[in-house]
């Protein structure tokens, strides 16, 4: 037997976002924005979720620990987005799984190693020198984690070329993308105050965020401009006044419009959104008893999806400036369209983000997750999600399309965005995540490694 297919019983970490899921769907992007998410939820008492089971898939396993880092504060500057450290995590492990099998395809590096080298070795040090890079406060945890992961690997050959090739895809990805644009000092952001224009919403007035990623170089796309979605509806028109009037309806604090279940609905969904999708796409890993391989590739495409739409989002956000809900609605009377009508006192269920309206972040991201997902798991698998922000409350949807859904709409629930704002998102999600399924993984070339031909 295989040295990585051994079984191991050391115990493992505390899983910090618990998700059960079997998962899978389809959907087309165009059905999304008209039908309705229909989702079974149930109550329990918080101390009764339990986390997945334990699992010795390394690739799982650092995924884990990259979630409990993202979801902690103040370890990386505000300004850099999650989902690239998400990304380059995937990417350097993937590559280094598939340098020891070179029929399969690479994202980048088309790296090499022996065909008996050690994936678990590999894998685990890919994960660990990248989450090094970004976390280094954090290096003595992720050094105790290393070891105890390579310790499941007998000392050998094959350990050792696994740990070079693992150190070497993490070493030339982090250096491909530390001219990425990521780390530049975001510019300032000037509202003109026209009507329409994004301006920093009420009660914080916090400056706008993250005015630079639109220009980050893509993990996959040509550019953050390449699925640019169309202008949103002029504010004089039919469209824009229904989007701003359900909203103002369904989204203010205290309406009596939304129901019970969609103020529950708001809630769940509050977290950061690539959160969520990261830990489906774990359970489903985990309940399909994936191997090594098949979760490192799922990661990836995932995560590499999720990073290029939240560079397209941002390129439209900041092209477009739309404002959000809470000043659309406090300064309707100056939108020059008579079926709108300002309410100064309006003030939506949740904090408004401090970015512009268009297109909406969940909507964008999770459909672009779902598009992924389904293609590698299939249609109509039940999926089960749990929320960091809402212990004890477990929603199941029928497909990943559905789960989507929910959570783009969720923003309207919590007067964040407009169905605009909704329907742009799903769109653009869908081919970002369509285009990363045909190009993200390429077939390598036929010949070795110039630098390292054996590893």
């Amino acid at each position: 037997m295989p040295s990585d297919s051994r079984p191991t019983h050391h115990p493992r970490r505390r899983r910090r976002l618990a998700v059960a899921v079997a998962t899978a769907v389809a959907v087309a992007a165009s059905a999304l924005t008209t039908s309705p998410a229909v989702a079974r939820v149930t109550r329990v008492a918080p101390q009764t979720v339990r986390s997945n089971p334990g699992t010795d898939n390394v690739a799982v396993e650092w995924n884990r620990t990259l979630l409990s880092l993202v979801e902690a504060t103040g370890l990386q500057p505000a300004s850099i987005q999650p989902t690239r450290d998400f990304a380059l995590m995937s990417a350097a492990v993937y590559d280094a799984v598939d340098a020891i099998d070179p029929d399969h395809p690479q994202y980048l590096l088309h790296l090499r190693a022996p065909r008996g080298a050690s994936r678990t070795a590999a894998a685990a040090q890919a994960a660990h020198d990248v989450l090094t890079a970004m976390f280094p406060t954090f290096s003595g945890a992720l050094d105790q984690q290393l070891a105890t992961d390579l310790a499941t690997v007998p000392a050998s050959r094959a350990r050792s070329a696994g740990v070079r090739v693992g150190a070497r895809a993490a070493a030339r990805l982090l250096r491909i993308r530390r001219n990425d644009g990521a780390l530049v000092t975001p510019p300032t952001y000037h509202s003109t105050g026209r009507p329409g224009d994004f301006r920093p919403a009420p009660p914080d007035v916090a400056p706008p965020v993250f005015t630079h990623w639109g220009a980050v170089t893509p993990f996959t796309l040509r550019s953050g401009h390449q699925f640019r979605p169309p202008p949103p509806a002029a504010l004089s028109s039919r469209t824009y006044a229904a989007a701003v009037n359900e909203v103002e309806r369904v989204g203010k604090d205290t309406s009596r419009a939304r129901t019970a279940e969609q103020t529950l609905v708001a809630g769940f969904w509050a977290g950061p959104i690539q959160n969520y999708w990261n830990a489906i796409a774990e359970g489903v890993s985990v309940s399909h008893h994936d191997s090594l391989e098949t979760s490192a590739r799922t990661f990836a495409l995932l995560d590499l999806a999720l990073a290029d739409a939240t560079i397209a989002m941002y390129d439209a956000k900041y092209t477009y400036r739309l404002w959000r809900p809470v000043t659309a609605v406090r300064g309707a009377d100056a939108d020059d369209n008579p079926r709108t009508t300002g309410d100064p006192g309006w003030t939506p269920l949740a904090p408004t983000p401090a970015d512009p309206s268009y297109p909406g972040a969940h909507s964008t991201l999770s459909s672009a997750a779902a598009t992924v997902l389904t293609s590698l798991y299939g249609h109509r698998v039940p999926v089960t999600v749990t929320s960091p922000v809402m212990p004890g409350v477990i929603r199941s949807f029928d497909s990943f399309h559905e789960a989507a859904l929910e959570a783009g709409l969720s923003r309207i629930y919590a007067g964040l965005h407009t169905r605009m704002d909704h329907r742009a998102g799903l769109l653009l999600g869908a081919r970002v995540g369509r285009y990363t399924l045909r190009h993200a993984l390429r077939q390598r070339p036929h010949r070795a490694d110039p630098a390292h031909p054996q590893a």
